[in-house]
């Protein structure tokens, strides 16, 4: 009996050639990424700047159909964190981080407690680790460590 090879093309291609009778419908549109699925122990770092004081977070983050969701403290309330995005097949991922600042002391520009903050990290995954780094603003980092 015949081996069934299975290929994922573009959808520009599957689309074309669906036009043109020329492959079947399936062409693995719609397949969810998992292969980053599970959890991450998530450091989210920090340093000094600008008079603000440095701060380091450690939380889990999920990755569930290669989506990437984190959250930190009570949503709404001062203090709060929650990073979010795709992790692509190949492991980048452009994550956005929203949260509530804790204390002025830590935010720069002193800006008092609760008020809102947002970055994004860009962000390259392996197997069993990962590593983001924050693309506007203060100098931040992200570190991935997948559970086994």
């Amino acid at each position: 009996m015949a081996a069934l090879l299975r290929v994922c093309l573009p959808s520009t291609i599957v689309l074309a050639a669906i036009a043109f009778n020329l492959m079947p419908v399936d062409a693995c549109a719609g397949e969810p990424n998992r292969r980053f699925d599970g959890d991450w122990d998530t450091i989210l770092s920090c340093s000094n700047f600008n008079g603000a004081l440095g701060y380091s977070f450690e939380f889990v983050s999920t990755v569930k159909d290669g989506f990437l969701h984190g959250e930190k403290g009570e949503k709404r309330k001062a203090g709060w964190l929650q990073i979010d995005g795709n992790v692509l097949e190949d492991g980048t991922a452009n994550l956005y981080v929203q949260g509530l600042v804790g204390a002025a002391p830590f935010a720069v520009g002193q800006r008092p407690a609760g008020s809102s903050c947002g970055y994004h990290l860009d962000s390259k995954f392996l197997e069993a680790s990962g590593k983001g780094t924050r693309v506007e603003g203060r100098p931040c980092t992200a570190d991935f460590v997948r559970h086994k």
